[in-house]
């Protein structure tokens, strides 16, 4: 990997899990790619590039288990996977996607296996990645910026819209067992979120998505 700075002449900040917010899309989408163009079940793909990771093969492992990977679906609906380490912790979620007549997309269910070490509070836990994945999926979805006349277009949340409660999938959250020292929880279950769905709309229509907001 390579890193080059570059300056848009746009002041902007940091959001909810910082550079990987938008580098795990990059990559793990990549890897989809990778995956496919060698013929290879993307699961079982990522689990033979992980065989010095014991716990992030570990995520991945349970969270597609939890969610019947290689199952079938109904009619229609397709799954994606993607996976995270990042402040510590390790995340890999299962997407449940179908497109409708229009090309959009609809997440049905995301299914997300966590290892950040000891837990405290495992409601904590859940409901920080509950949350993430509102936060991605509102990105991923809907999020844009957009300029005129060198002024931001965007005001509030009629024009910047969140997930709304009826586009909300069902969220399935499992913790790893652990006695390591603990990891963050507050931002790692939001990278692998764009990911699992652009992955899952691959699999529906065999088209890459490489530009957001889908």
């Amino acid at each position: 990997m390579e890193y080059a700075q570059a300056e848009p002449g746009v002041p902007f900040w940091f959001w909810r899990s910082v550079g990987h917010s938008q580098n795990v899309y990059f990559i793990e989408a990549f890897i989809d790619e990778i995956a496919a163009a060698a013929g290879k079940d993307p699961v079982e793909f990522r689990r033979s590039l992980l065989t010095k990771q014991p716990r992030l093969r570990g995520v991945l492992d349970l969270a597609a288990q939890r969610a019947g990977w290689g199952s079938p679906l109904p009619q229609g609906v397709h799954r994606g996977v993607a996976i995270t380490n990042c402040f510590g912790s390790f995340v890999a979620q299962v997407a449940e996607v179908s497109m409708d007549a229009s090309g959009k997309p609809r997440v049905h269910r995301i299914v997300a296996a966590v290892d950040c070490g000891r837990t405290v509070n495992p409601d904590v836990i859940h409901r920080q990645v509950e949350g993430a994945i509102v936060y991605g999926l509102s990105a991923a979805l809907h999020g844009k910026i957009t300029f005129k006349n060198g002024r931001v277009e965007q005001s509030n949340f009629n024009d910047y819209p969140m997930l709304r409660m009826e586009d909300m999938p069902r969220v399935e959250v499992h913790i790893v067992p652990s006695t390591e020292a603990p990891g963050g929880i507050g931002e790692p279950g939001l990278p692998p979120a764009t990911p699992a769905v652009v992955n899952a709309m691959f699999a529906a229509t065999g088209k890459r998505v490489r530009t957001l907001p889908i």
